[in-house]
């Protein structure tokens, strides 16, 4: 028998989206100081910073628009689990590229679409409306979880953001932990068990991967690493070998190898 999954841990929707605007704010101010050259710079991919910049919008702009529009029918669990979205990102890669040329070219006024954005954010997206269906690139979901997944597309961002244009944009605390805890949480809920313990600290402990489990001590197979090379890992941006090498990770013990599972988003 198959180890059994845990219940999804909850989130406080009205705190998640105090922090979705918390890191927008930053990413906004670092992106009002851009200069000319700054822009032009290689976006880490196929973007230019400029169109890394454009794109950040787009995480606040996907569930203001969703918002706009009808819920969607309801039904017995028609969403999407908060754990499984995660895996149902990859096919979205190319018209997601597509729609972020269009709009860099479209709005110049980097400015001008970061406050539009917050704005259209704050007044159609709501603090009380955590079970409201909304469709999304991945399917429908709960407006609580989708507000969760936007902590990973800012704080992701941010990060190729800063790499790309050597800033130093903070990190909101709880849009940290929200993403953090939702890649362990979906690790787990890819690799049920208890014989690995993943820690990135000071936001998830997890234990994955079928085999024996202990119960006291120090469990004997352990992955440990920080909360943004753990998001680069999820995410693809660096791969276990290269996290390894660079003494970004630490793992011990025989079964403490996560490279079969990552990255979890394509």
């Amino acid at each position: 028998m198959p180890p059994a999954k845990k219940r999804p841990r909850a989130y406080d929707v009205a705190r998640t989206r105090t922090a979705v605007l918390a890191q927008f704010a930053h990413v906004h101010t670092a992106v009002r100081a851009l200069t000319p050259e700054q822009l032009a710079l290689p976006g880490l991919g196929e973007w230019s910073v400029r169109e890394l910049a454009a794109h950040l919008t787009t995480a606040l702009e996907r569930a203001a628009r969703a918002m706009e529009l009808p819920a969607p029918p309801g039904g017995p669990k028609p969403e999407i689990p908060l754990l499984e979205w995660p895996f149902s990102t990859a096919g979205n890669a190319p018209g997601i590229a597509d729609h972020t040329r269009e709009l860099a070219a479209a709005r110049p006024d980097l400015d001008a679409l970061y406050e539009e954005t917050a704005a259209r954010f704050t007044e159609l997206v709501p603090a009380d409306a955590v079970d409201r269906l909304v469709a999304t690139r991945a399917g429908t979901m709960r407006l609580g979880d989708f507000l969760v997944t936007r902590t990973v597309e800012l704080v992701a961002h941010t990060d190729d953001l800063n790499r790309a244009a050597g800033l130093g944009i903070p990190y909101d605390r709880q849009a940290l932990a929200a993403c953090t805890r939702l890649l362990a949480d979906a690790l787990a809920d890819r690799a049920p068990g208890g014989s690995v313990e993943v820690r990135v600290p000071p936001f998830a402990v997890v234990q994955c991967i079928g085999g024996p489990k202990h119960t006291r001590g120090t469990p004997p197979n352990v992955v440990e690493t920080d909360p943004l090379t753990w998001a680069r890992l999820a995410t693809g941006r660096t791969s276990w070998a290269e996290a390894l090498e660079a003494a970004q990770v630490s793992a011990s013990g025989e079964r403490a190898d996560l490279d079969p599972l990552l990255p979890l988003m394509g």
